[in-house]
């Protein structure tokens, strides 16, 4: 039981990668037919912004006039008519129902005049395609949005074309998007949210946000408050596609001041620019083909310009959170160090309890392994709550693993078999029913000695 809280942890982590165990196919579906079904999220619960009007205004300047590669937008774009939206391709059925969800949502939260149509010619269109189209294009990207394109082929054709690109472009009118169906349902509903965010407003991510998608570390998976809110202004009636960076500027205090009254009363926090040396140094510890020595130097680079910096937020804790992922099998005692540093920063700088809740993930295997289970149920159950919140399915079926081993340690047997039976249904959804056989195969495969060798 223990070990596949490991495993889970570490495919959270990993990208999802694994080693295949040898399918038996009476055993694949023994184990099929054993586990509970998937499960998934129904109703969102976003929180307000809690930052000064004054500090979002200068977000949503820097969000919609820039790329995250750098490049600056001369214009402020965005629809000018309803929207519609196409799901084509070979969409899994969950796919469907979280864009229902989302687009729900982007009525509701955001006031954006958008829906789903069943076919014709859309202004988004979302295709479903296969991992492997996606990384022949951009090997980095897990899905990506595009202007000027209704289908895969087209953009493969006309990607080195001017219609392609974003900082020619004066209004939207016509995008795609491009997802994989063969991934986990967490992953493409992450990128529903994220490439849709991105298809109706900013282009550009800020890793100084705490709050929001708009954050190329990944902490929040679905929209947020802050996010609906900066969406709901990009759609406010006093802005239009064509504008300057001075107009917007210019209008945007007033649109904030009445959509989000509360941030009027909030005092404005300092906030400096992230440099590009620690991007640069962020992305390159966090490249799957360089070896551990290189990517953990590149982080030991991105904490000492943190330092340096004289931050103290997310972004100071982040480098030490990266390294501890890289040390936590060949050194557990820096790793744990470098878990303890990221959260000193964390629990210090408001509105982070999701950045907290992923390095819980971590530490309670080592307090696990220490037989220290009773004593930490009540950081996993704050950690579960965070997680359900937040609606990452991944993480939460992680922290209730290792619930679930924590009550075993305290004797309630009974309550940690439902507790793992929750889990498996999560791990489902955030994992993929494949992944989680396999992982299950693997556990039984490998035996009896080796479920209790801990974190």
């Amino acid at each position: 039981m223990m070990r596949w809280a490991v495993i889970c942890a570490s495919l959270a982590l990993t990208g999802c990668a694994t080693v295949k165990p040898p399918e038996v196919p009476t055993k694949v579906q023994a184990i099929q037919k054993a586990l509970p079904p998937p499960k998934a999220f129904t109703r969102a619960t976003p929180t307000r912004p809690a930052r000064s009007n004054v500090n979002i205004e200068e977000d949503f300047v820097s969000l919609h006039f820039a790329l995250e590669s750098g490049a600056q937008l001369p214009l402020f774009t965005r629809f000018e008519t309803p929207i519609t939206v196409r799901l084509t391709g070979s969409p899994t059925p969950s796919m469907q129902r979280d864009l229902t969800q989302l687009l729900t949502r982007l009525r509701n939260e955001a006031g954006i005049d958008i829906r789903q149509i069943p076919d014709g010619s859309a202004n988004i269109t979302i295709e479903a395609v296969t991992q492997e189209q996606i990384q022949d294009i951009l090997p980095q990207a897990a899905c990506f949005v595009v202007p000027n394109a209704s289908s895969f082929e087209e953009y493969s054709r006309d990607r080195r074309k001017q219609k392609s690109s974003w900082t020619r472009l004066r209004s939207r009118e016509r995008l795609g998007i491009f997802i994989p169906y063969d991934t986990s349902p967490q992953e493409k509903r992450d990128c529903l949210h994220e490439e849709i965010a991105q298809a109706l407003g900013p282009l550009n991510d800020l890793y100084h946000l705490p709050d929001s998608v708009f954050n190329d570390d990944n902490i929040h998976t679905v929209l947020t408050g802050f996010d609906m809110l900066i969406l709901r202004a990009a759609y406010s009636a006093e802005l239009h596609s064509g504008m300057t960076r001075e107009q917007v500027q210019e209008v945007i205090p007033g649109v904030l001041s009445r959509l989000n009254p509360r941030g009027n009363t909030l005092p404005s926090q300092p906030v400096s620019e992230t440099p590009r040396d620690w991007i640069k140094a962020v992305q390159k510890s966090l490249r799957p083909q360089w070896n551990t020595k290189r990517r953990l130097s590149a982080a030991k680079q991105a904490a000492r310009i943190g330092q340096e910096q004289g931050w103290t937020d997310q972004r100071r804790a982040y480098p030490y959170y990266i390294m501890g992922r890289m040390e936590q099998f060949d050194n557990p005692q820096d790793a744990l160090s470098n878990y303890q540093l990221a959260l000193k920063y964390l629990q210090a700088t408001p509105g982070t309890e999701v950045h907290q809740a992923y390095v819980t993930t971590q530490t309670a295997a080592y307090a696990l392994a220490q037989g220290q289970g009773p004593q930490i149920l009540p950081e996993l159950d704050a950690a579960i709550g965070v997680m359900t919140r937040a609606q990452n399915a991944s993480q939460l079926a992680t922290l209730l693993l290792l619930k679930s081993e924590a009550l075993n340690q305290a004797g309630r047997h009974e309550q940690a078999r439902s507790v793992r039976l929750d889990s498996l249904g999560w791990a489902r959804y955030g994992f993929g029913s494949d992944m989680v056989v396999r992982s299950l195969m693997q556990d039984v495969a490998e035996g009896p000695s080796t479920k209790n060798r801990g974190g």
